[in-house]
């Protein structure tokens, strides 16, 4: 982790102390972790993260991708409508909303609506960085 702070201070040119002065991380504990004395809660790590604009994943070496895109309001409207398309077309099917021949209650129903919502999401945040042009990229992706 701490080799992708000192990453992320030369890229913006800036100190470890400027960094503790402006997020009140002390720089005994940036020293810490530095040396391995101490683990990095994860309060602190968010912290790091935000203030380099960077995921959490990318600050712990996870992923290679700094920040993950951002949906446009046109991307989550695209994402209703195939949400809703999708969900329609199972209602439409006999056995399309079905558990073991017996048809999905409400609430299940809800989760279901709520993990194609997610899953559309991360497939469209996946599509707009792997297919977006490096020229029309962002910096921090």
């Amino acid at each position: 982790m701490y080799e992708i702070f000192e990453r992320l201070l030369k890229e913006a040119g800036i100190t470890a102390y400027k960094v503790s002065k402006d997020t009140g991380i002390s720089q005994t504990t940036l020293s810490d972790w530095k040396r391995g004395r101490s683990i990095p809660k994860t309060e602190k790590l968010q912290t790091i993260a935000n203030y380099f604009d960077v995921s959490l994943d990318y600050l712990l070496g996870k992923t290679t991708i700094k920040k993950t895109p951002t949906l446009t309001k046109k991307d989550e409207r695209d994402i209703s409508k195939k949400m809703q398309e999708t969900l329609a077309q199972l209602e439409e099917q006999q056995s399309g909303l079905m558990f073991d021949g017996e048809p999905l209650d409400d609430e299940t129903k809800e989760l279901l609506a709520i993990s194609l919502k997610n899953s559309l999401e991360l497939a469209k945040k996946i599509a707009k960085q792997k297919y977006t042009p490096k020229k029309y990229r962002k910096k921090s992706e």
